[in-house]
């Protein structure tokens, strides 16, 4: 690409013609103007790592300043992706268009020109991570969230815009998912409906069920017409219509779908556009901490909806209920990415240490016999003889013991576990505790991941490696011997926290804020200036 490197030399489009003007007049020869400019963008980029090797590869040229069709179109681009910013849920006070146009008019010399040029790179970077990865950094905001955000390389970044076509690079910044856009889409609604007077008056009752009449039944009737769950009617009881709008709303919100209003039900009817919206937002930054391709083939669960699915190609082809890390500070089950590698089928259950600790060491200083179905080994490995042993010492600091529970029905971890390796400990598994999947909050375990259909779940895992799946997982199940089986294609693994969600066809999916993640997250970004917005239909 050919390129004039003298001063502006010409009208900018977003600065004053006369700016440009006088830069022409006051710069000295040409040549001593190139060097000159060169030498500032040099100097203002030296702070700044990534903006310095960049300009280092363009031998110091301007990618913004300049007077040809390039330059222009680049500035003309920055400008309208900041008007923007508010569509997407990030703050907008950092970044407006007065501000760019005042950076650009108050340049009158060389060095001002080469100061801008770097400025308008780091505004640029800035705001590129804002639409790229988000505006907050998760672990800043909640313990259990470890998640590893994909920032890209602030040169690399700036090479793709110095060789791309200016808007086709900035509106690729945000995440291009299904799941964003129909976010955004959500976003935009429910401005509307913010401005409109939302959904109306709340119902005022403790439970309604089929036959019930009155105002509360109304407010309910009403409410629940505004949200698109029934069409309009005059009806003024409980009627199999409502009932079936109710049953509907229930699914959508995660809860027991049995087309009765009680407690919960219209707990979750009564909250407002403005909540709603606060989560959709929440969402959309969630969505950007993850902005990077999840896999052809990958697993997510979602916490907040006690579910795993697997997705072939954005599309789900298994789904499952689960149980997750019940709401205990040190419990919670974390958010991060990672890669399945193998099953173990007829797992042992190792002991982790804080558990041992917490809930085992306290029982066996009281009974050596305690906790029985549990065996226990010294540091080499060696079983010990409970009869002999002397737990009534030992602290968390002296603990010298493991625990392990074999392979069997009863174990713990049930007859399959599924493991993506991490630091943290969590993995997908089998459970004995059956029970606890008829409940609509599903938040018990330690901090792993139960399924309701583990086995289904290796089948669909092994489908792709085996011609029978269901025929090998049972055949080495049946030795009820501890067997590793490696994933032939390993399976990337997304733990997320999503109280909106949206699918292909429906409404938006909301769900209660389990861990109070989403409310700690909506107070950071508002702290960081993103603010709720009206808009008039």
């Amino acid at each position: 690409m050919q390129r004039k490197t003298g001063p502006i030399g010409g009208t900018l489009r977003i600065a004053a013609a006369s700016v440009a003007l006088a830069i022409a007049m006051a710069a000295p020869a040409a040549a001593q103007t190139v060097t000159l400019l060169k030498q500032t963008i040099a100097e203002q980029a030296s702070d700044n790592d990534a903006v310095a090797a960049f300009y280092r590869q363009m031998n110091y040229e301007p990618i913004w300043t300049g007077a040809d069709a390039d330059d222009q179109a680049r500035r003309k681009a920055l400008l309208e992706t900041v008007a923007t910013l508010g569509r997407h849920g990030l703050p907008t006070d950092k970044f407006t268009e007065r501000r760019f146009r005042a950076l650009m008019s108050d340049v009158s010399t060389t060095r001002e020109l080469g100061a801008l040029e770097v400025t308008l790179s780091k505004l640029y970077l800035q705001m590129a991570r804002d639409l790229q990865t988000g505006v907050l950094v998760p672990s800043s905001i909640d313990p259990g969230l470890v998640r590893k955000v994909p920032v890209r390389d602030g040169a690399e970044t700036l090479m793709e815009l110095a060789k791309g076509e200016p808007r086709d690079v900035m509106r690729g910044l945000a995440p291009q998912t299904n799941e964003y856009a129909r976010l955004m889409k959500e976003k935009m609604r429910l401005e509307v409906l913010a401005s409109s007077g939302g959904w109306g008056a709340p119902v005022q009752a403790k439970k309604l069920e089929p036959g019930d009449r009155g105002n509360a039944v109304l407010a309910l009737r009403d409410r629940l017409i505004r949200m698109g769950y029934l069409s309009r009617t005059v009806a003024a009881s409980y009627d199999d219509a409502l009932q079936e709008a109710v049953r509907q709303f229930q699914t959508d919100h995660g809860l027991t779908d049995d087309g009765v209003a009680g407690a919960a039900t219209i707990k979750e009817i009564n909250r407002s556009v403005e909540d709603r919206l606060k989560s959709v937002i929440v969402a959309m930054e969630r969505e950007r901490w993850i902005n990077r391709p999840l896999g052809d083939r990958h697993i997510k669960v979602n916490l907040t909806d006690f579910s795993a699915r697997i997705f072939d190609d954005d599309k789900v082809t298994f789904r499952t209920r689960a149980v997750v890390g019940m709401n205990v500070h040190d419990r919670r089950t974390p958010e991060f990415s990672d890669i399945m590698e193998h099953m173990i089928i007829n797992p042992s259950w190792h002991v982790p240490r804080s558990i041992i600790i917490k809930e085992y060491l306290p029982a066996l200083k009281e009974n050596p016999l305690a906790h029985g179905h549990l065996e226990i080994t010294d540091a080499s490995g060696r079983v010990v003889n409970r009869n002999a042993a002397d737990f009534s010492e030992l602290t968390g600091s002296t603990l010298n013991f493991n625990m392990r529970q074999p392979p069997g029905g009863r174990n713990a971890l049930g007859l399959v576990k599924f493991m993506f390796p991490n630091k943290h400990n969590i993995y997908l598994h089998d459970t004995p505790q059956k029970h606890l999947f008829a409940r609509e909050v599903r938040a018990y375990s330690h901090g792993c991941i139960r399924l309701n259909d583990p086995f289904d779940f290796a089948y669909a895992l092994l489908a792709v490696q085996s011609s029978d799946p269901k025929g090998q997982f049972h055949s080495i199940l049946d030795t009820r011997k501890e067997t590793k089986v490696d994933l032939v294609k390993q399976v990337p693994v997304h733990l997320m926290y999503r109280t909106a969600f949206t699918q292909a066809k429906g409404k938006i999916n909301f769900r209660r804020d389990i861990y109070g993640r989403d409310a700690a997250i909506w107070k950071a970004l508002s702290n960081a200036g993103v603010a709720l917005t009206s808009v008039r239909g």
